[in-house]
């Protein structure tokens, strides 16, 4: 019997977790120069929180059973398991800047045997802070970040989440679930099949188009009748858009329609451009009802956050990142079996007589090779210096050449 990991779940080798540590240093620096302080919340949390309000849909959670608890669910992303932390325990002022790097996992949609369960995320959550301001500040970190990995090929998708759904409100609600569907999925071989009156199909096709220059489109969408609170939405947008300008590149897609339901303003994609495609390499968006779910008073606390999915951008860095696990500096080698105490022990100083930001690593010769030998292993590892020990402890340094 051959043992394989389950279906959806992988092992991360040495080098996977390398350049994903490598990926976490550079960001989590970003995140601490502007003021974030790392979380980590429950991988299991009550199933009730991961779907309060609709934020999350069960189906997308792999759930368990406890005897005591009742339904637990493996966290589906981050923001819900934040928030539920921040209403419920952390009472100081606010606005709280909060960062992680978690894993997370979702069920595969019905019908779809094989795919991944299992991901690796990090991002930023910004709590207790409303208005376009907040929102630039998001947007700008996630630039920062970006340009702080080498990332050149990527473009910013923004839309509005309460614009859009109200944008839907003239349709019948029998037809509004499939009409938002098909406009997320950019079907427009089923918006025309639906059955509906001529105006509101157009309507819907132009919803879908209303992608761009964000000028244009929101010179577009300022002409079609709007109320009062969605011109203030596309006020917004307009600022959002002037604050950041010279930054990324900008999409305004106001047919953009993000997976979990909590988003109330805001909503973005980080889509890259690279040789192999287009990927989604991070999302986010405002959030202003959820943390009033959570609160013991139903206090309602605005946020706006975004998430970086690590897989993605593995593919899109493989050139930048490390393409093989550190080398040891020093080989100890003892030279019999007497002598194998003291080996360890000078390893053990070798470790730390030296103080510098990154650790010296040592490792002890264990199989007794000859010195031919044990040059050749040296070398193939790359370990800079090797420490012959005797049997009275003198110690004789060798440095390795480099392998060809």
């Amino acid at each position: 019997m051959i043992y394989q990991p389950p279906t959806g779940a992988r092992d991360l080798l040495p080098i996977d977790v390398a350049q994903k540590h490598w990926l976490d240093r550079q960001l989590q620096d970003v995140f601490c120069g502007w003021s974030y302080h790392p979380i980590i919340t429950p991988t299991l949390e009550r199933l009730d929180t991961l779907v309060a309000g609709e934020a999350v849909r069960p189906e997308t959670v792999i759930q368990l059973w406890d005897a005591d608890e009742g339904i637990l669910g493996l966290r589906p992303e981050l923001t819900a398991s934040i928030a539920r932390a921040a209403a419920t325990r952390m009472v100081e002022t606010y606005p709280q800047r909060l960062s992680y790097t978690a894993n997370i996992f979702r069920r595969q949609p019905a019908g779809q045997t094989y795919g991944q369960h299992e991901f690796y995320q990090t991002g930023v959550e910004l709590l207790g802070a409303g208005g376009v301001s907040a929102d630039a500040e998001i947007l700008l970190l996630l630039a920062d970040a970006l340009s702080s990995l080498g990332l050149e090929r990527w473009h910013l998708v923004l839309g509005d989440a309460d614009l859009t759904r109200s944008l839907l409100w003239d349709f019948p609600k029998p037809l509004r679930a499939k009409v938002r569907q098909a406009i997320a999925q950019l079907n427009r071989v089923e918006l025309e099949q639906l059955p509906m009156e001529p105006a509101l199909r157009n309507r819907a096709l132009k919803l879908m188009d209303l992608r761009g220059e964000p000028v244009a489109v929101l010179e577009q969408v300022s002409q079609w009748s709007l109320d009062a609170t969605q011109l203030a939405a596309v006020r917004r947008l307009r600022s959002a858009v002037n604050l950041i300008e010279g930054h990324p590149s900008v999409t305004l897609d106001l047919s953009l329609i993000q997976t979990f339901d909590y988003y109330t303003g805001l909503v973005f994609e980080v889509v890259s451009d690279s040789h192999s495609g287009q990927r989604i390499l991070g999302q986010g968006g405002r959030y202003d009802r959820l943390l009033e779910l959570y609160h013991p008073q139903g206090q309602m606390i605005p946020g706006i956050g975004f998430s970086l999915n690590m897989e993605d951008l593995q593919q899109v860095l493989l050139g930048q990142l490390p393409q093989r696990t550190s080398a040891s500096h020093w080989l100890v080698v003892p030279d019999s079996a007497e002598s194998i105490a003291t080996a360890f022990r000078h390893a053990q100083q070798l470790r730390h007589q030296e103080d510098t930001a990154e650790p010296i690593r040592v490792e002890v010769e264990l199989e007794m090779r000859s010195p031919e030998q044990t040059r050749i292993y040296a070398r193939h590892r790359q370990i800079q210096r090797i420490a012959w020990i005797d049997a009275s402890g003198s110690v004789t340094v060798e440095s390795v050449e480099a392998s060809s």
